[in-house]
């Protein structure tokens, strides 16, 4: 992936200026006449994300004018319109700026030359950007990298992208960092005792399998990761309605989420044995396929009744939970795109963290506001495990009611973690419903940053 960041300026490169509308004004007073005379003629206002190409006598561009929000500080998405908008040349920001705002306007501008080109080709992407003084490279290349990793996972059709193709892309990651990886498949889950994540993939040709990614010294800290990896959620005989599963090929954003952050921390060499636990399935229907009202003994010997097969992700991480939580791990951390209550409460661009440790949904949420990569904290509200109650099983998959899903979710998979556990449950959609600067239409990575942040600090501070 390129970035289209380039080390130094040339004699041609074109300077970028970021003004406020308020102080487009003050900043004019300096300029030269032509300057002054385009943009009175442009109408020009400095509105956020609004541009100016301001041209020389010669009819080349001289300057970009770039609104931004606030003169002290440059937001993640203030350059993102830039790199798809500019004309071919290299630019560079003409203003001093903090490290932290080198950072945040690389780290747009880099996110922003995303292009999933697998199906199809699309006009490349010419303008460069000098690097911003101060910036931190390595990190803004090991995001932008991560991001796009998740971006072209989730993007990818079912079809051409199964547990197997999931599996094969954990294998590549391990190879690239030398982690060592394990892939349980088919019935060798049933002797291994993951009892969920057979019965939800076993529907389906391609087998279901638990992909077991290791790395780093065994004597630091234990950071395990799991990412729900439903590569295509039909509902099972719970059939969705078809305009519901026009997105099912995202249902595998959780492990895509697990990939991309497990990248970030074996890229950054972090100080911290991570564990990154994927199980891989396709919820199918077929003769074989598990039915509505059937009965699972779990991994944790709890006994589930199926209430509804649309209900899978969370049977699938409750073996994955049980088996990362015998490790007693320094933090556990989960993904899953797992309810549509969560979007309801908090729209696309929110995903709902539940916590069973203050101080880590703290540092998380002050690291997702920092980051521009936020989350909302929702209630692990206790009274309602009475509504996973069931009459012949020990849980029910799903609530008795219509309310309160999210939680409900995130109860039930609290089941499988021990209290002593620091653990958070992140639920997120892994799409964006509409293109935006920086952030095309599509599958997209939902907190890996914020979540780098706080375990960088944790572990490696």
């Amino acid at each position: 992936m390129s970035l289209n960041l380039v080390a130094r300026a040339t004699a041609g490169t074109i300077p970028i200026t970021p003004v406020t509308a308020e102080g487009l004004q003050t900043w004019a007073v300096e300029a030269d006449a032509a300057t002054k005379t385009w943009i009175a003629a442009t109408g020009y206002t400095a509105k956020p994300g609004e541009t100016c190409t301001v041209p020389s006598a010669s009819g080349e561009i001289a300057r970009v004018l770039l609104g931004v929000e606030a003169a002290d500080r440059i937001g993640l998405w203030e350059l993102a319109g830039l790199p798809g908008s500019l004309p071919a040349g290299r630019y560079a920001l003409d203003t001093d700026l903090s490290p932290d705002d080198a950072t945040r306007a690389a780290a747009g501008w880099a996110l922003a030359t995303y292009q999933f080109t697998r199906y199809t080709e699309k006009p490349a992407l010419t303008a460069e950007l000098v690097w911003p003084k101060g910036a931190d490279r390595d990190y803004v290349e090991n995001a932008a990298t991560a991001t796009a990793l998740a971006r072209d996972l989730i993007n990818t059709p079912g079809s051409d992208l199964r547990p197997t193709e999931l599996a094969e892309t954990a294998k590549a990651l391990a190879k690239e960092f030398k982690a060592k990886i394990a892939v349980t498949v088919g019935d060798q889950l049933l002797k291994k005792n993951y009892p969920t994540i057979h019965m939800v993939g076993r529907g389906a040709d391609d087998a279901p399998r638990l992909i077991d990614l290791t790395w780093g010294d065994p004597k630091h800290p234990k950071v395990t990761l799991v990412g729900k990896g439903v590569c295509f959620d039909t509902g099972g005989y719970d059939l969705k309605p078809s305009n519901g599963m026009l997105t099912m090929k995202k249902d595998m954003g959780g492990s895509a989420q697990v990939l991309a952050l497990a990248r970030m921390i074996m890229a950054a060499n972090l100080p911290v044995r991570l564990r990154a636990l994927v199980p891989a399935v396709m919820n199918m229907v077929s003769g074989n396929a598990f039915l509505p009202m059937d009965i699972c003994r779990t991994r944790k010997g709890t006994t589930v009744e199926v209430g509804n097969t649309d209900a899978e992700g969370r049977l699938v991480l409750c073996d994955a939970l049980a088996d990362a939580d015998s490790e007693n791990p320094a933090l556990l951390i989960d993904f899953a795109t797992l309810t549509g209550a969560a979007r309801v409460a908090l729209g696309p661009d929110l995903p709902a963290m539940f916590c069973n440790d203050d101080s880590l949904a703290s540092e998380i949420l002050a690291n997702g506001l920092g980051e521009e990569d936020p989350m909302w904290r929702l209630p692990l509200h206790q009274p309602y495990k009475a509504m996973l109650k069931t009459k012949i099983a020990d849980l029910s998959n799903t609530g008795s009611g219509p309310f309160g899903g999210a939680i409900t979710a995130a109860l039930f998979l609290e089941h499988f973690v021990s209290k002593t556990t620091p653990w958070m449950h992140v639920d997120l959609i892994a799409w964006n419903l509409r293109d935006r600067p920086g952030r095309p239409e599509g599958g997209e990575a939902q907190g890996i940053r914020a979540v780098f942040r706080t375990i960088q600090a944790r572990f490696a501070a």
